[in-house]
């Protein structure tokens, strides 16, 4: 019979996390998530935690979505509202404008004819640029004047009997695999 050998947890200084003044100061991804009217500040918060983990530029908040400070989305962000750069803008679309001006390509995360699989979407389609990716609303999606102002649409495959998912999920899934290709 073989011995187990304990598990321990890491440290949180074994981790190396940086501090919120190392964070803002680190090279960052080149990628901007875009919140088109998100209503969960929940879901807002997971939202920075995970920009904060993939050390993302900036979250975009648009429309209803929710800013911080905010009591809701700090309980999810855990202190990543804090370390993250964020932009409130009235409109997505008034978002997709300054991004555009910025030199980002424009990408939202919706089930459309033509979208590309994320597992395929690679480097070379994305071009060399930054990047921008619109997660939308918990019941609605990305709406459809973002989608056709998009440059392309990303869809997560999926193979159960629902055609969604928490928002906030997909976002984990979207960022991880584009900061893969972006880093």
């Amino acid at each position: 019979m073989q011995k187990k050998t304990a598990k321990l947890k890491k440290t949180a200084a074994e981790m190396n996390r940086l501090s919120v003044e190392a964070y803002r100061e680190a090279e960052k991804t080149p990628l901007v998530v875009v919140l088109d009217n998100v209503r969960s500040q929940h879901n807002i918060g997971s939202v920075f935690r995970s920009a904060d983990a993939f050390c993302l530029r900036k979250v975009a908040l648009c429309g209803i979505s929710a800013c911080p400070p905010n009591q809701e989305i700090h309980k999810t962000a855990l202190g990543a509202e804090e370390s993250v750069e964020w932009e409130y803008f009235d409109s997505t679309m008034e978002a997709i404008r300054k991004l555009r001006e910025e030199g980002y390509k424009v990408y939202s995360v919706e089930q459309v004819h033509d979208s590309m699989s994320l597992p395929e979407l690679s480097r070379t389609e994305m071009g060399n640029g930054p990047v921008a990716v619109v997660l939308g609303h918990e019941v609605f999606g990305v709406s459809q004047e973002v989608v056709d102002a998009s440059d392309g649409c990303i869809e997560i495959p999926q193979f159960g009997t629902k055609h969604s998912l928490n928002v906030s999920v997909a976002a984990g899934i979207v960022l991880y695999r584009l900061t893969e290709q972006l880093r």
